[in-house]
């Protein structure tokens, strides 16, 4: 089973997983940006916005979290590079007519590979300590819709999700 013949770029000839070696590529500018959202009832969004949830600022500690996640990724996926991370930022916004949280994340770097990655696991992790913080109040809120919105840089060049 050759790489070829699956596409997949993390298997080796006899089918393996593998690191890729991206040893031969060049030093580019990459970015990722990543959304997802957590939805929950008007009140416990209230509780959020209002600053009023017993663990603190909900919304503080998730950028946080998810700021530390991006810088672990290569901790966590098996197969992903580590990387010389550049930018992390992370807009949590309230959004009334979900209702809930939308996470978004913007990843940079200047490397061999990309940053998708680091992304959607920054936005994985602050949806989780969102859900964390006030799971206390609301079990049931549910992440949703967790996907990669945009990356470039690299040989495959800009990709934009088609909402």
């Amino acid at each position: 089973m050759s790489q070829a013949c699956t596409g997949l770029t993390h298997f080796d000839d006899q089918g393996r997983a593998h690191m890729v070696d991206v040893s031969d590529k060049p030093v580019t500018a990459r970015i990722a940006v990543a959304r997802g959202a957590v939805k929950m009832s008007v009140e416990t969004l209230a509780l959020i916005t209002e600053g009023r949830a017993k663990k603190g600022d909900v919304l503080g500690v998730a950028r946080l979290a998810g700021i530390m996640a991006a810088k672990k990724t290569a901790d966590l996926i098996p197969l992903c590079h580590p990387l010389p991370i550049t930018k992390v930022s992370l807009d949590l916004t309230p959004d009334s007519s979900l209702p809930g949280i939308v996470v978004e994340a913007t990843v940079k770097t200047g490397g061999q590979t990309g940053v998708e990655m680091e992304a959607l696991t920054a936005v994985s992790i602050a949806c989780l300590t969102i859900y964390d913080m006030v799971k206390a109040v609301e079990k049931s809120m549910t992440i949703e819709g967790i996907h990669l919105v945009l990356k470039d840089g690299g040989k495959s060049g800009r990709y934009e999700a088609k909402l």
